[in-house]
């Protein structure tokens, strides 16, 4: 059920979001104690309350009006983080030159996390400092965050 609801959700934020300067980042429909349908949106300089707000209250009234998702949730929408992870080919490409931290399944010349620039992405491996790493080794990336 999730990537059905993921994938409706997706097409209807991203035409809410048309012609506007926000981003829809990504969206993701999980059951922890509930369930919960988040979207993830950017723009440049970053989003504030209002654009949370805004997009929360406009999906909100689609999705109550469609009656896509059959059982109840909780709909948060917010900005990916500092540590955002990239997923798809347009984040990769947007952070291009930014530190991240790709997280292995099994650890690679003795590490399972690799902290490095991210210099190259083609979809089926990740370039980090002097490393390429093929995809299906990658578990999740993330943008570093020095602290």
């Amino acid at each position: 059920m999730g990537n059905r609801v993921e994938m409706a959700v997706e097409e209807i934020a991203a035409k809410l979001l048309e012609g506007s300067d926000i981003e829809l980042v990504a969206v993701e429909y999980v059951k922890e104690k509930n369930w919960y349908l988040r979207v993830f949106i950017d723009k440049e300089g970053g989003i504030d309350i209002d654009d949370c707000s805004e997009l929360s209250g406009k999906l909100e009234d689609i999705l109550d009006e469609r009656d896509l998702i059959p059982t109840s949730y909780m709909l948060e929408v917010s900005s990916p983080g500092l540590d955002r992870e990239l997923k798809k080919e347009r984040d990769f490409q947007r952070e291009m030159g930014k530190s991240i931290d790709v997280s292995l399944f099994a650890p690679l010349d003795g590490e399972k996390v690799i902290t490095g620039e991210l210099k190259g992405y083609d979809g089926s491996s990740v370039s980090v400092g002097d490393k390429v790493i093929p995809m299906e080794k990658v578990a999740k990336v993330n943008l570093h965050i020095d602290f």
